[in-house]
């Protein structure tokens, strides 16, 4: 006899068989016994759930011999040719392939006709979402009021496509997905029966991969079997499934608690190499983040857990994340997944979620259970903080100490002095050799470099605006001081962005931070003296074709870049930014 996938040979032939959806048959099973079955009903849910089989379970037991039952007896000769599909009285139809109107009506001549042999004529229509708005239309009549002979089952993986006129006229039944633990029992039931030795955890891993699906398990499971020599092992299910083993889990994530930057890439590459999905990768790593917060919150409950186990260093590296830090890691790798499913690019999705991670806040060492969480300050809070600071100690030195008198004659303070040295000369330097398109190819590509950066990084050149730029550097302004030095010690941020801003502008430029007023003191100096010295300087023909001095030309180009951005904000205020198109 020709051999048969798994899941046909071990569908379900009853109720008592069926895998998960207690919900409906039970209440199936109650109809059935009581001879109280309406006339349709609507199936859906899931792909490989249990739709068709449940379908087909049902018409045996309105048709069987002995009924009213329960359960088919699968003994008569009814429900044999069912189990057969030769029985006349019980119709499948495939509407995926059959949508059009003519064959619906094809089924509506026929429907008055009493059955051969059964007591019900049983219509089962399959991906009925599929059908046509005229064949929904002709079906409507039939299924409001059939014969009494008739009763239909309709099936759907997408039952909003159906019309409502159609969904009222049923009884409805809402297919879960299977449990993990379900799927791993029927699992073994076919080892068993085949007299095939398993491992238990490559038979959650198959699970896993299934998503819910008893049909996708057991087709994988079929491929496991005729790939193994023997036994069904660990590591033929993580070869077939494409899914990846929980110790690679623990050295990813140990590398991402050590911010091993090279590590973690060095290991994504290698697992790219080896034909897995980053899409799939991505949502096993979510899958592992959430076993790590099960272990910490919840250490009983080890059955639930998927990828991670109750191993002892599973436990550990658990407890050396904070909660925090690991909803953080959630909520990257969630939303960065999203982005993945509408990009042919998802690799680079995934490395910039870890690299995002790894520069989030250090995970926090728990020597015990016992031992309090200390949680590292969000940087751009600190910084609100010392804006908020500075303002009031400018304000009581403008206003609150010149009204007051002191009783004693106090030693005046000592005017501090920043600790940033602003960087005039180089600013300077970049300011003789400025040019219009570079600056331009900076200030259109900001935005997005800013958007790649982590929150820290972003917060920090918030108020920065680039505002000269040569062919191999570009100025930044800040607008307070204190922010230009944390910005201009942070080395992390300084490679960062300087190869971000690489990739969009294809050129690399070394960033000069100056604050504000330095700024505007070293771009004033520049004006003065070099008009001042321009009938002695080396000469340029500018856009009319006038010789100038050439670093004038330079400020030239500066001066024509803020008026542009002056003139198009102006523009966009009086009406609106939808209204102004920026031509070259």
């Amino acid at each position: 006899m020709t051999y048969q996938a798994f899941y046909r040979v071990y569908r379900p032939q009853s109720f008592r068989e069926m895998s998960g959806q207690a919900h409906v048959k039970k209440t199936l099973q109650n109809a059935l016994q009581a001879d109280h079955t309406t006339h349709a009903y609507l199936f859906s849910g899931p792909r490989g759930t249990g739709k068709t089989s449940t379908a087909k379970i049902f018409a045996k037991a309105l048709n069987c011999e002995h009924s009213p039952v329960a359960e088919p007896c699968n003994e008569c000769a009814t429900c044999k040719s069912i189990t057969e599909n030769a029985h006349p009285d019980v119709i499948e139809f495939d509407a995926a392939s059959n949508s059009r109107v003519e064959e619906i009506r094809e089924i509506i001549e026929k429907v008055r006709f009493a059955p051969a042999s059964a007591r019900f004529k049983v219509y089962i229509i399959d991906e009925v979402h599929m059908l046509s708005t005229s064949a929904f239309n002709a079906l409507l009549k039939t299924l409001e009021e059939p014969p009494a002979h008739a009763k239909f089952i309709l099936a759907t993986t997408e039952p909003h496509k159906i019309p409502a006129t159609i969904i009222s006229r049923c009884q409805r039944f809402d297919f879960k997905r299977l449990s993990s633990q379900d799927i791993v029992d029927r699992m073994k039931v076919v080892l068993d029966d085949i007299g095939r030795g398993y491992e238990e955890q490559a038979l959650k891993v198959i699970s896993q991969a299934a998503a819910g699906g008893m049909r996708d398990a057991l087709s994988m499971l079929d491929q496991v079997v005729s790939f193994s020599d023997e036994d069904v092992k660990l590591e033929d299910a993580l070869f077939v499934t494409g899914s990846i083993g929980q110790d690679v889990f623990y050295q990813l994530v140990e590398h991402i608690k050590n911010k091993n930057v090279a590590d973690v890439l060095g290991l994504l590459e290698q697992l790219m190499d080896d034909g897995k999905d980053s899409v799939r990768l991505s949502e096993d790593l979510i899958t592992f983040f959430r076993d790590l917060l099960l272990i910490q919150t919840a250490p009983d409950l080890g059955d639930l857990l998927e990828l991670a186990s109750n191993e002892d260093k599973f436990i550990q590296l658990a407890n050396e994340f904070s909660l925090d830090t690991l909803y953080g890691y959630i909520d990257i790798l969630s939303k960065t997944q999203q982005e993945m499913r509408f990009s042919l690019h998802s690799k680079v999705y995934l490395e910039t979620a870890l690299l995002k991670m790894l520069q989030s806040g250090k995970p926090v060492v728990m020597q015990n259970q016992a031992a309090p969480t200390v949680e590292i300050p969000d940087l751009s809070a600190l910084q609100m903080k010392v804006e908020q600071l500075e303002n009031l100690v400018r304000n009581l030195q403008v206003s609150g100490v010149q009204g007051q008198s002191a009783p004693t004659p106090q030693k005046k303070r000592p005017k501090t002095t920043s600790s940033f040295k602003s960087p005039n000369g180089r600013v300077t330097e970049i300011l003789k050799v400025a040019t219009k398109s570079d600056i331009q190819g900076i200030k259109e590509n900001w935005m997005t470099a800013m958007q790649q950066l982590s929150k820290s990084h972003e917060a920090l050149l918030a108020d920065s605006e680039p505002v000269a730029a040569s062919q191999d550097a570009f100025v930044l302004k800040f607008k307070h001081e204190i922010l230009c030095r944390m910005a201009a010690e942070n080395s992390d941020l300084l490679q960062h962005f300087t190869q971000t801003l690489a990739g969009l502008t294809g050129k690399r430029y070394e960033a000069v931070f100056i604050p504000e007023e330095d700024w505007n003191h070293v771009r004033n100096e520049f004006v003065r003296k070099y008009k001042a010295n321009s009938d002695n300087s080396s000469s340029v023909a500018d856009n009319s074709g006038n010789e100038v001095d050439e670093p004038v030309q330079s400020l030239i180009d500066i001066e024509q870049v803020e008026d542009a951005d002056t003139i198009i904000s102006e523009a966009e205020k009086l009406f609106g930014k939808d209204f102004v198109n920026i031509e070259e």
